[in-house]
């Protein structure tokens, strides 16, 4: 039988999530990678319940990840029932709907159909009564912002979630919809993008959007797929991503373009007193709106490792000038 760690709360560190009554830990764990059917179920148990011995109380998913899509909310559901429904109001938990789950006209998207069909297998594959986070997976361009809004808001009335968040959305199409939840009274609170060093389009208008309307973000990618840690400084190993020829995030080319960046940030955080990943996940939460980072991961070591950045999270000017002067070059 499993019992949490007593000393769970206390290293992790808590962010309120914009104005809201929300906290996430600094550091999530997320499930996109490594927790479907073709994963080891008991190295899945491991990381989660590693995690929540850290005090990650944040678990994210989505109806698509896995793979197949379905199944990461599926081995998630049957470890919560065996090992952490005892802890469910200690837990955040999280998940999405946007991306293709079925055949026919309302198997992705944003649709009302289709937001509230997915919310409903979600909850059947984690056996939860509810989610504490829903958010839409990625704008919609068919569909009005009035209906997915609606849709969103219709599960928190249904008590099917508690809390709404939307990811991918560009910072304009972030205000727009947001008009739309203060007119519903939707508790909107939270937006999923992308952001890294490499990565820093949230920069161009999202983060002051969010923090002018008081929202908070968690934010994906958070090492550029491997490339902001040690993996690649002495080339590209046999078995990493890079090397795969179907990758659609991180190829040859690509670490060969930024290897020079990635030297000198690495030369930087052994200055700092830390890998290379330690501080990129640290350089995030540097940002005011940036509640939470997001880290995936295919063993506990991996997940034992980030959670050190919370070690060291402060960084002079001079060191904030020298990784722009870096990533500018």
């Amino acid at each position: 039988m499993y019992q949490a760690d007593s000393n769970r709360y206390q290293s992790m560190t808590y962010n309120r999530v914009g104005n809201s009554g929300l906290k996430l830990p600094a550091i999530s764990l997320g499930l996109w990678h490594n927790f479907g059917d073709v994963d080891q179920l008991e190295n899945q148990r491991a990381i989660i319940r590693g995690a929540f011995d850290m005090g990650i109380t944040h678990f994210d998913l989505a109806n698509n990840y896995g793979p197949p899509p379905g199944s990461a909310e599926e081995n998630f559901g049957r470890i919560f029932r065996e090992d952490l429904k005892g802890y469910r109001d200690e837990l955040i938990i999280s998940s999405k709907a946007g991306f293709y789950m079925w055949e026919g006209p309302y198997g992705e998207w944003g649709s009302k159909k289709y937001i509230t069909a997915s919310c409903d297998q979600s909850l059947r594959r984690l056996g939860l009564d509810y989610v504490d986070i829903f958010y839409h997976h990625r704008p919609d361009p068919d569909t009005c912002l009035e209906e997915t809004a609606s849709a969103l808001d219709l599960l928190v009335r249904q008590g099917k979630a508690l809390y709404i968040g939307i990811s991918n959305y560009s910072a304009q199409q972030t205000e727009d919809i947001i008009a739309v939840f203060k007119e519903l009274k939707t508790p909107f609170v939270i937006h999923q993008p992308r952001y890294n060093m490499f990565d820093r389009e949230i920069e161009n208008g999202l983060t002051d959007m969010l923090a002018k309307e008081q929202k908070g973000a968690i934010v994906y990618s958070p090492l550029a797929q491997g490339l902001l840690t040690n993996r690649y400084l002495k080339g590209i190993p046999a078995d990493s991503r890079a090397a795969r020829t179907d990758s659609p995030f991180l190829d040859k080319d690509r670490v060969d373009a930024s290897l020079a960046k990635v030297k000198q940030l690495n030369q930087l955080a052994q200055e700092r007193g830390q890998t290379m990943a330690e501080m990129a996940i640290a350089w995030l939460l540097r940002e005011d709106t940036v509640a939470s980072v997001l880290i995936g991961a295919s063993r506990l070591s991996q997940l034992q490792d980030n959670v050190k950045a919370l070690d060291n999270l402060s960084f002079t000017a001079s060191e904030l000038d020298t990784i722009d002067k870096i990533l500018a070059d």
